[in-house]
């Protein structure tokens, strides 16, 4: 059971585990040892999420977001499999916490007239620059 807040828990049917064996550094101990953790959450599927939060989770997981509208998450950090998992888990629980954000509506502005002359001299001015750069003609 994973736990994001007081209203969402994630129950164990919705997660799935899978070890495999890491990349990099470790010696043997890398070719006998399966300590890289693959966390999957089903997450289109999840009755425990609103659509609107899933649509946020989708466009915050990106490539990590399957076709059947699975989350994939990998963590291979430590040579422990315990940790590895909590690193996986840790990770989903802060994806899903930025999904829960509303993000503030944008309000648009009108530019004030003092910033739009403020503008327009600066305009002015780096064009008087650039036409001194001319030729020179003598008389």
């Amino acid at each position: 059971m994973l736990r994001i807040n007081d209203d969402i828990t994630l129950a164990d049917q919705e997660l799935s585990e899978s070890f495999i064996r890491t990349s990099g550094p470790g010696g043997q101990n890398v070719n006998k040892v399966s300590s890289a953790v693959e966390l999957r959450f089903e997450a289109a599927r999840s009755p425990n999420l609103p659509p609107v939060v899933k649509a946020r989770l989708r466009r915050i997981a990106g490539r990590r977001w399957t076709a059947d509208g699975a989350i994939v998450i990998r963590a291979e950090e430590t040579r422990s499999q315990v940790r590895n998992r909590e690193i996986a888990r840790k990770r989903l629980r802060k994806m899903i916490e930025k999904a829960l954000i509303t993000p503030k509506k944008r309000i648009r502005t009108q530019p004030t007239l003092a910033s739009k002359r403020r503008r327009i001299e600066s305009k002015v001015r780096r064009g008087q620059i650039k036409a001194l750069r001319g030729r020179i003609r003598g008389e």
